[in-house]
């Protein structure tokens, strides 16, 4: 499932991509297949580094030239990167589960060229609220959500730190009642028969792309979508 637009966050060839908190691999193999670049996806997991590596395994084109992909366990807040050395960052929701989001940022301004480009996604508030009104568990697990963010206070705090902010999207408008559903009924979990039966319906939205539900999806997502994408370029000579 993925969340930044490439159409937004254009790939050059030669670019270096870093995607912070890349999870399991989604953004990181995304943008190592969509162009001949030089991908590296960065997490705290080793859990999750290592179902990436897995995943990537299906996409990996060692005989294309400039084509490299690369994982590496570190902390958002301390990237073992010199200065200036990526030309896109991704930070897909992330931001939301670090503690200090603010020391992230910095770090993200640090290791981007100037004039690069960075797509930050968060959930959008009020779905993401409701969420938190049906289950306390939902942002209370450990690794869950600290904060509900405003998009525009968001923006404006990024764009503070040495960016300018061009678009701005929703996505995944499908997902938001999946996971009212997960947390209406928690206690039960991914077993609970509506939960199972709506689940079964994004695995196939997934896998077919019907066009029906891209149309509603695409509809729906500015108001409705679970998550707000952002993005930026850094100001030269910052």
């Amino acid at each position: 499932m993925q969340t930044v637009d490439f159409r937004y966050f254009p790939l050059q060839p030669g670019d270096r991509v870093l995607d912070l908190g890349c999870g399991e691999g989604r953004h990181v193999i995304a943008a190592y297949a969509a162009a001949p670049v030089q991908a590296v996806g960065v997490d705290l997991s080793h859990r999750d580094l290592c179902t990436a590596q897995a995943r990537a395994v299906d996409f990996l084109q060692p005989g294309e030239s400039g084509k490299q992909l690369h994982l590496t366990q570190a902390s958002a807040l301390c990237l073992p990167f010199p200065d200036a050395s990526f030309d896109k960052v991704i930070c897909s929701e992330v931001l939301e589960h670090i503690p200090d989001y603010r020391a992230a940022l910095v770090e993200i301004r640090r290791v981007l060229k100037p004039g690069g480009l960075l797509c930050v996604s968060v959930p959008r508030r009020w779905p993401e609220r409701l969420c938190w009104l049906l289950s306390k568990r939902y942002h209370q697990t450990p690794g869950g959500h600290l904060r509900i963010f405003r998009a525009d206070a968001l923006r404006a705090e990024i764009e503070h730190g040495g960016f300018i902010g061009f678009h701005r999207h929703g996505a995944h408008a499908l997902h938001a009642p999946y996971w009212w559903l997960r947390c209406l009924f928690w206690r039960e979990g991914e077993q609970q028969w509506l939960v199972r039966q709506y689940h079964r319906l994004l695995v196939w939205d997934l896998l077919q792309a019907p066009r029906l539900t891209r149309t509603l999806e695409r509809w729906l997502n500015p108001v409705l979508g679970k998550s707000v994408v952002l993005y930026f370029r850094a100001e030269a000579g910052q």
